[in-house]
């Protein structure tokens, strides 16, 4: 028996009570793989989840929706060349999976069969250990955490008028098996939650949030996050009584350590996603091996932080995960691969193999993308500007892929005048180029921070849970809508 050590509890657990959690065995996953290489496809996997999950939401000082959700099937992917066949059922019969395993068949048509090799255990390190696993915890423990939050969010400042509260956490049980042998068990922890305030002042009313998202247990609701959770959205709520609009234009901007870095994300990271390079539709397809930016812009996508939610033991093809260089000391030096974009380019696959659930076919997705420390101190950086833009986080933002464009909304910043941060700003916009942007950095800071909210990437119709992160940067020029703009 393969023994296996279940992230959820730290302790070790054998392969046999995956199968049993999804009624299969050794015989069963060839036997379908066997189906699914029938018509003369290269290659195919068959990926099991099982998640579990609560949602409760808390408004006007009390709960007022909360709901369990349960994802149960599997997915069957085949591949010939670079095509894809793919079906999944939430039937996980030896029938149900045998039809979808022939539908997916269907992409190829050859006589020449390979037969899939016998599936062995393939050992995973764990990137997310936990001490008190979410299902181990009834829903009404976990209330009263979200009320001490509320009631301290009204207890901070008189002005507030209203508190929201979203909270969610769950984990994905998933097991996944090659045709090449490779067989995989992982199980994925997550919390998120997110607070909002709303204050009124003299007739006017103003809103901000902060949230928190990791792959953490019941342990990480601490007093300590308790109080972050409900001082925080206040702090940056009054703020906004007193922030003004800046004059619109062409201006240096400093980007914020930590969530600035959804910029990075957005604008830059999916450029790098090597199924845009493959089909020429970003703008870095054909800048391999050639420098982008500075000597000191080194990016990475990591699947390897402990416990940030874009952390993965592997990726969801059976990849191990991995830290990636994306520009080292400048260069451009590795796209982000999945199975068909690594065979392609014939490098290793690096571990971007993602997908949303059994009812997708995975592609070339980021994990936790950051750019490493620099050389710069932050009131360093913020003394060389004279006239400037502080940008803290963003919201709502656009990128075309192809060209590089972007728009992002800064929903929390300040004005830099002679050197210092002087008063917070709203309504403000930033307009650029990714590839520009990453050319006029001329500053980067030794302060790295990893955004604590992470996020939710959306491509192609799917969404997977991402982190990122930035130290203090310094943009030579970026258009900043404000006044006038």
């Amino acid at each position: 028996m393969f023994n296996h050590l279940n992230p959820q509890t730290g302790k070790t657990m054998n392969l046999q009570e995956y199968y049993t959690r999804f009624d299969a065995d050794e015989k069963l996953i060839a036997d379908i793989m066997s189906e699914a290489l029938s018509q003369g496809g290269d290659y195919c996997d068959l990926f099991f989840q099982h998640s579990v999950g609560n949602h409760i939401g808390l408004e006007d000082n009390a709960v007022n929706r909360a709901h369990s959700h349960v994802d149960f099937g599997v997915g069957i992917r085949v591949l010939k060349g670079e095509q894809t066949g793919y079906s999944f059922t939430d039937e996980v019969t030896p029938q149900s999976m045998k039809l979808a395993a022939k539908t997916a068949a269907k992409i190829a048509d050859s006589d020449k069969t390979v037969s899939p090799v016998q599936v062995k255990l393939h050992r995973v390190p764990n990137y997310y250990p936990i001490e008190i696993p979410w299902e181990t915890v009834p829903v009404p423990q976990k209330i009263p955490y979200l009320q001490k939050i509320n009631d301290a969010v009204f207890a901070e400042d008189p002005r507030v008028v209203k508190c929201s509260i979203s909270f969610g956490e769950g984990a994905a049980h998933i097991l996944i098996a090659t045709s090449e042998g490779r067989m995989v068990c992982d199980c994925k922890p997550m919390m998120q939650i997110s607070v909002s305030c709303t204050a009124e002042q003299n007739g006017r009313r103003e809103q901000n949030y902060f949230n928190l998202s990791a792959r953490k247990g019941f342990e990480c609701l601490t007093p300590e996050t308790v109080e972050r959770l409900s001082k925080e959205p206040v702090r940056r709520t009054m703020e906004l009584f007193d922030a003004v609009k800046p004059e619109a234009g062409e201006m240096e901007v400093v980007l914020a350590a930590g969530r600035s870095g959804i910029l990075l994300h957005e604008a830059i990271g999916h450029g790098m996603e090597a199924d845009f390079n493959r089909k020429n539709i970003s703008i870095f397809s054909d800048r391999m091996n050639s420098a982008v930016a500075e000597k000191f812009v080194t990016i990475v996508d990591d699947g390897t932080n402990p416990n940030l939610r874009g952390t993965i033991n592997t990726d969801d093809e059976g990849n191990d995960t991995e830290r990636t260089y994306l520009v080292e000391n400048g260069i451009l030096r590795n796209y982000l691969h999945d199975r068909i974009s690594s065979q392609h380019y014939k490098v290793k696959p690096t571990g971007n193999g993602r997908r949303q659930s059994f009812r997708f076919a995975p592609m070339p997705r980021m994990r936790n993308t950051y750019m490493l420390p620099g050389p710069h101190k932050k009131e360093e950086i913020i003394r060389s500007v004279k006239k400037g833009l502080y940008a803290e986080t963003f919201t709502n933002g656009e990128v075309f892929i192809g060209a590089g464009d972007f728009t992002f909304y800064v929903k929390s910043g300040y004005l830099i005048e002679d050197g210092k941060l002087t008063q917070p700003v709203k309504d403000v916009n930033i307009i650029g180029n990714g590839p520009e942007v990453l050319r006029n950095i001329v500053m980067v800071g030794d302060d790295l921070e990893m955004a604590e909210s992470g996020g939710t990437c959306g491509k192609n119709g799917q969404s997977v849970p991402v982190s990122l992160g930035l130290p203090t940067v310094k943009v030579s020029k970026i258009t900043v809508g404000g006044m006038n703009s």
